[in-house]
């Protein structure tokens, strides 16, 4: 089973601002490249902020109402120092969370939920930046079709990694949510099943409503009983 790597989603080259750029030329930099934040590297590459545009509203935020009405809900300390900042360097959220590029997306999605942050600059083993990801990025695999889906459930999960005959387990894809149906021989496949169907890029959930022929489990505490009874028949409840 092959999974998307960041680097197969991540936006690359990406631009830039230094920690010495002004307002205005993070501002222009925003607009001309029609992006909301851009991270600020050091004379290495490596990323050491990110200014977005919630960063230069605060400025804008700042600015006397021109009709003199009042403020209302003050701008809090971390604000205000933002609206006074002058460069990239005053204004950047820092330190920077990053990715790399071997990160899976799963992997990936969980850091940025847990930072709460809307990007993640990805860098290399030198921590210097090779790419930036964005919540839409992660989002992407989930455009695959229901058929590419099938396809790689059938050969990859059910084939390759489970040995599962042809024709015991029926895979139904719609809308990114796999249905599976059939039977299998022993119950302890039904979980591994699942999870490696959730894995697959693209899927949205996974039912299933499988039979199996044996427990293991079951089978081992009858023996067990078996072992344990006198004359080696059944313990009597």
């Amino acid at each position: 089973m092959q999974h998307r790597t960041i680097v197969e989603v991540m936006t690359h080259p990406v631009v830039t601002a230094r920690p010495d750029s002004t307002f205005k030329e993070i501002a222009q930099l925003l607009s001309d490249n029609d992006v909301t934040a851009v991270p600020v590297v050091d004379g290495e590459g490596r990323p050491v902020g990110v200014v977005s545009e919630a960063d230069l509203l605060a400025k804008a935020a700042s600015l006397p109402d021109p009709e003199g009405r009042p403020m209302g809900r003050r701008l809090g300390r971390d604000d205000l120092a933002r609206a006074g900042a002058e460069t990239a360097a005053a204004m950047m959220t820092a330190p920077v969370v990053t990715a790399r590029p071997g990160w899976n997306v799963a992997e990936t999605a969980r850091t940025m939920y847990r930072s709460k942050v809307k990007r993640l600059p990805v860098v290399d083993d030198g921590g210097r930046l090779v790419g930036i990801v964005s919540r839409s990025d992660l989002l992407r695999p989930f455009l695959r079709s229901d058929g590419a889906i099938t396809d790689e459930i059938y050969h990859d999960v059910l084939r390759e990694t489970l040995g599962i005959p042809s024709g015991s387990v029926r895979v139904e894809v719609r809308e990114g949510v796999v249905t599976l149906t059939g039977r299998v021989e022993g119950r302890t496949v039904i979980p591994v099943l699942e999870r490696l169907c959730r894995s697959v890029d693209g899927v949205v959930a996974v039912h299933q409503s499988i039979g199996y022929t044996y427990d293991a489990e079951e089978s081992a505490d009858e023996a067990s009983g078996l072992r344990g009874a006198p004359g080696g028949s059944a313990p009597r409840r």
